[in-house]
């Protein structure tokens, strides 16, 4: 693998669903990018301002990128709590497909896990499900957006894999061993700091989970893991 995308609705999803598998990839050479739908300005207090909120918050997601090796971080300015898999949202994460052209993307399953419904918020699936639109067909399709080969010269590209994290456990289907970039994850987490800052069980409570994932695809103990549901898109 030569280079990655990861598309989140909003800033610090990467973090905390695949930032340690994000430092993995980043170790070994690959290129990767992120991609954020929104600037996750509802969120904070009620009387603080939402333009304050997103450039406070995209300056978290930049700082949160450096602690894991990434340096290409794109906002595309969809309203926080109000996504939908439209079809200009489908053309605006093809339009960075073909620009980073990457051999897998990484994103939020479209699906409802009703397992751990706090994570599974619409904006989520919502990213999720244009995403994989356009994954497939869009940026492939010489004929999807076609401003964006007539006017913008981004010639289609064809993504080999998907990966969905936050699916319905019975549907992932791999671990990622992130015991040697936990670290990395949570500088990146702290790096959010509107959203973790006195959040004093933060690391205690997500060692224990990503221990719990290491277990249940037969890890040894002490190990850490993320898991995804690995989808062949080529």
């Amino acid at each position: 693998m030569r280079s990655a995308l990861v598309v989140t609705a909003h800033p610090d999803d990467v973090d905390f669903g695949a930032a340690g598998t994000v430092a993995v990839w980043t170790a070994a050479g690959v290129e990767v990018s992120y991609c954020v739908v929104t600037s996750g300005e509802a969120s904070g207090d009620s009387d603080r301002d939402a333009a304050e909120m997103a450039r406070t918050r995209q300056a978290e997601q930049r700082a949160a990128a450096a602690h894991v090796g990434v340096s290409d971080v794109t906002f595309l300015g969809y309203p926080d709590g109000a996504v939908v898999p439209s079809p200009a949202l489908r053309r605006d994460i093809t339009r960075v497909i073909r620009r980073v052209r990457p051999d897998r993307v990484l994103t939020w399953s479209p699906e409802i896990n009703w397992e751990m419904v706090a994570t599974t918020h619409p904006d989520h699936r919502a990213t999720g499900e244009a995403a994989f639109a356009a994954v497939f067909p869009d940026a492939r399709n010489p004929h999807a957006h076609r401003e964006l080969l007539d006017d913008e010269g981004l010639e289609p590209w064809t993504v080999r894999e998907l990966w969905l994290t936050d699916s319905p456990p019975q549907l992932r289907n791999h671990a990622v061993d992130v015991t040697d970039t936990f670290d990395k994850k949570m500088a990146a987490l702290r790096a959010h700091a509107s959203q973790t800052g006195g959040n004093d069980a933060l690391e205690r409570n997500l060692r224990r989970h990503f221990a719990d994932v290491a277990r249940q695809f037969g890890l040894a103990d002490g190990l850490l893991a993320e898991a995804f549901q690995v989808v062949d898109t080529s």
